[in-house]
């Protein structure tokens, strides 16, 4: 496959992801909807013009044109406006924005029907519908990274070997050509093959090239026993590593300088032998580090949104570096991660595993369906969080009421923050722009 049919490829599997992950977020508010009996007549994947849909029982199931979201409709979502109480109407008489928005929501309750509007249920049941798409993303997103983390593993450096050195040339870490008159390679010298995988070394065994290169530094010169594994079959060879001058390398994989600009040698066992890319399974026991570090970097990506934003775009202005440590991307961002992705060792001899994008690509639709549950815990309409401040706020103010002997107050009327919310989403679409040029004008 080519690299622009790989890159394609990725783009498309992430509109696929999100379609899927915004399908089941839905599902998550409309199953347990249908359960405490609220009527639900629409649920549809995207938005914009109506591509496909089918009617089944009372619900009308179908795909729009643009998949950016999704919704299900739940009738009553909105309470009608308390006796006395009327919605504003404007100058010509008509209704307002509150009053038309309430009216849509009650339309289609039919006589004999109101106890199926969702402002009837109680609080636990509303709490549980409106959390029910959040804590479907959130479990998604465990699973996907759970997945990628301890089925797949994680991208990195492994201790199967792309490279046995045949001598120890003059310089080893400029890969000056062997000369006859330069010794064997330690590891060439023990057998050692490209394409083996190092199993242990020195009776302790490793699993990263990390852990390897600790082993190595541990044994010194003397020689060694290590188990490799070729063709399915262990065997066991003895490697005496050589000390050789080697580039001292900072915690980024820079060369460090010496106050004069030289950079800084060091004697070190070698032994000859470089890794290949590949993916590390993790232990059952760490990929709750993993997730809940990915969880907690998320959250934190979303309290810290404005700040950013803000860095996002002095970025985009030249400003500044633009950093993935702010944890704000953009569609076209991630579109272009998605594609690279895939299409990393498409060509080239496949330098990047299959393995790897597979593994990236996990991980890319995990954080997406964590950021996705994170931005709707925001106690704000027209997201899911701004619902669930209304019913925690019902609850209060009906607990209040109880313990002071008075009348149920009844439904929170969340219609009266209709124009907050419709603030709320024109911030959101301005900064889905501000984000898609900035990923144009800055990509990370």
């Amino acid at each position: 496959m080519s690299t622009t049919l790989a890159y394609i490829l990725g783009i498309v599997i992430l509109i696929i992801g999100i379609g899927i992950s915004v399908a089941l977020h839905e599902l998550g508010h409309m199953i347990p909807a249908k359960k405490f009996g609220v009527k639900v007549p629409e649920y549809f994947i995207g938005f914009g013009p109506r591509i496909w849909s089918v009617k089944r029982g009372e619900t009308e199931y179908g795909v729009k044109a643009f998949w950016l979201g999704g919704y299900v409709k739940l009738v009553g979502m909105l309470p009608p406006a308390k006796p006395g109480r009327p919605d504003r109407r404007r100058k010509d008489g008509s209704l307002g924005m509150v009053g038309e928005a309430r009216a849509e929501a009650l339309e289609e309750i039919r006589p004999g029907e109101e106890h199926r509007a969702f402002y009837t249920l109680s609080v636990p049941k509303k709490l549980i519908v409106m959390a029910g798409g959040i804590l479907t993303n959130l479990v998604l997103g465990i699973l996907l990274l759970a997945i990628a983390i301890g089925a797949v593993g994680i991208p990195g450096r492994t201790t199967t070997l792309s490279k046995v050195e045949p001598c120890v040339s003059s310089n080893v870490d400029a890969n000056v050509p062997c000369q006859d008159s330069d010794p064997a390679g330690p590891a060439a010298a023990a057998g050692i093959k490209t394409g083996d995988r190092v199993v242990s070394w020195g009776g302790v065994e490793v699993s990263t090239w990390g852990e390897l290169q600790a082993r190595i530094a541990a044994g010194g010169t003397n020689p060694t026993q290590v188990v490799i594994e070729r063709d399915g079959a262990t065997r066991t060879v003895s490697v005496t590593a050589v000390e050789a001058q080697r580039t001292v390398r900072d915690s980024q994989g820079a060369p460090v300088k010496d106050a004069t600009g030289a950079v800084r040698t060091e004697a070190r066992p070698y032994v000859g032998i470089a890794p290949s890319l590949g993916t590390i399974p993790q232990s059952p026991a760490k990929i709750p580090g993993f997730i809940g570090q990915a969880v907690g970097g998320t959250v934190k990506a979303i309290a810290t949104l404005p700040v950013g934003l803000y860095h996002a775009v002095q970025a985009g202005l030249g400003m500044e570096q633009r950093s993935a440590d702010s944890g704000v991307v953009g569609l076209v961002g991630m579109g272009r991660m998605a594609g690279q992705a895939t299409s990393g060792g498409a060509t080239g001899g496949g330098e990047v595993p299959l393995s790897m994008r597979f593994s990236t690509m996990l991980m890319l639709l995990g954080s997406l369906n964590l950021a996705l549950f994170a931005f709707n815990l925001v106690p704000l309409l027209p997201l899911d969080g701004g619902h669930v401040a209304g019913a925690c706020w019902e609850g209060i103010r009906r607990m209040i009421a109880k313990a002071q002997g008075k009348p149920d107050p009844g439904p929170v009327d969340t219609a009266k923050m209709i124009p907050a919310g419709q603030v709320v989403f024109g911030l959101l679409i301005v900064m889905a722009l501000v984000l898609v040029w900035v990923d144009i004008a800055a990509p990370l």
